[in-house]
């Protein structure tokens, strides 16, 4: 199989036809093999009595039906588990990615050698207060944190190397940093493409204030992740143990200043009266508690690093 299209989608049904007759037009014209995973993120419209149409007309629309809303990550997630093609293009089910992209993301992956190709959408026609202003800020960000030079990191429209989407474990919002996700798991040769950005023709936005923030925090998650993700011990082990031997330090400082003070005869305040004891203690317990805390994270990675965060419904022609 040369290439597999994974395609999330959330109350699309009107859109639906149009954008399979258009991908199997390009499919057709390349004679590439090809797939189309369509993974229903929980409609409530008819999208998947579409698919179930789409499906008996043409074997190669496969579908996910989850049993509700998960998020668009997992919804890439399972899809991506999935995918047998050599090249995996992901790409919105709104019209707005164009299906004529794909021969030339076929063709940078399999003939430059690029592990991930990530669509920038150098002109948008999306408003520019709710969603094009957020993308910028979260685009200067990523690229800080990454260390990435891409232009659209939040862009739907990407293509990878099938060794790609197997390693890298998509939740959250993270979807968006997908790019780097790649990097973090060894794939370097990262590359960017300028595509066409069409304005929505069917229904309404799924971009809100609440997947702005949410976007943020996983930025910052995908930051810490990336250097201590895999060994949580080594940060909150670290700073556990130097919280700890501060404030047990500070304690025996704290009690033999005062056997000294008792043993000369100098008068001195009660231990329990001096501020630093309880800074002292204070120190104790909170580097023990980051002590175990790396401990139990070290625990969790071990035992539920493969667990699913998504239930599915239902699945067509796989």
């Amino acid at each position: 199989m040369e290439i597999s299209l994974v395609i999330p989608l959330l109350n699309e049904d009107e859109s639906l036809q149009e954008l399979h007759d258009w991908i199997a037009k390009v499919m057709q014209s390349n004679r590439y093999l090809y797939e189309i995973i369509f993974i229903d993120d929980g409609s409530t419209d008819n999208s998947w009595e579409v698919i179930e149409q789409l499906s008996e007309k043409n074997k190669a629309v496969k579908g996910i039906r989850f049993q509700k809303n998960y998020g668009k990550s997992q919804a890439l997630d399972a899809g991506f588990e999935l995918a047998k093609g050599n090249v995996v293009i992901t790409m919105d089910a709104d019209l707005q990615d164009n299906p004529e992209e794909i021969p030339e993301l076929y063709n940078l992956i399999v003939d430059e050698n690029f592990d991930l190709i990530s669509g920038w959408k150098k002109k948008r026609y999306d408003n520019v207060i709710t969603k094009n202003i957020p993308s910028r800020l979260f685009n200067a960000a990523a690229r800080k944190t990454s260390g990435l030079k891409l232009h659209d990191f939040n862009c739907g429209l990407k293509a990878y190397k099938n060794e790609v989407i197997k390693a890298v474990k998509v939740r959250g919002e993270m979807h968006r940093y997908i790019p780097d996700l790649a990097k973090n798991e060894g794939f370097t040769k990262i590359g960017e493409k300028v595509v066409q950005h069409q304005a929505r023709k069917y229904g309404e936005t799924k971009f809100g204030m609440d997947r702005f923030v949410n976007g943020f925090l996983d930025l910052i998650t995908i930051s810490f992740l990336s250097k201590f993700g895999k060994r949580p011990m080594h940060i909150f082990g670290l700073w556990g143990t130097i919280m700890f031997l501060f404030g047990t330090s500070s304690a025996l400082y704290i009690g033999s200043r005062k056997l000294y003070n008792v043993f000369k005869g100098i008068k001195t305040i009660l231990v329990t009266d001096n501020p630093w004891f309880y800074i002292a203690l204070t120190s104790m317990i909170l580097g023990t508690l980051l002590f175990l805390s790396g401990f139990i994270g070290e625990l969790i990675i071990k035992t539920k690093s493969n667990e699913k965060h998504y239930k599915i419904k239902e699945k067509i022609n796989f």
